[in-house]
């Protein structure tokens, strides 16, 4: 008598739930490639925080690429 050997495959829940995973892993992955392609850099950065940090007198808050940008 041999013993039958089941794939866990033949599951309908574990077919279900891999292709659910595999789904969401496409979707998670489109997202990441669409929307968070590189990251921003903002203009003069160092010079900014070197300001920020060494820099006894406070300096005036220098408008961001959003404000410069709604302006236009």
């Amino acid at each position: 008598m041999a013993l039958k050997k089941d794939s866990i495959w033949q599951s309908p829940l574990v077919r279900e739930l891999a292709l659910i995973l595999a789904i969401k892993l496409i979707v998670l992955f489109s997202i990441k490639a669409f929307w968070f392609e590189a990251p921003t850099v903002p203009e003069n950065g160092t010079g900014r925080v070197e300001n920020h940090f060494f820099e006894s007198s406070p300096l005036e808050p220098q408008p961001t690429t959003e404000e410069i940008q709604s302006d236009r």
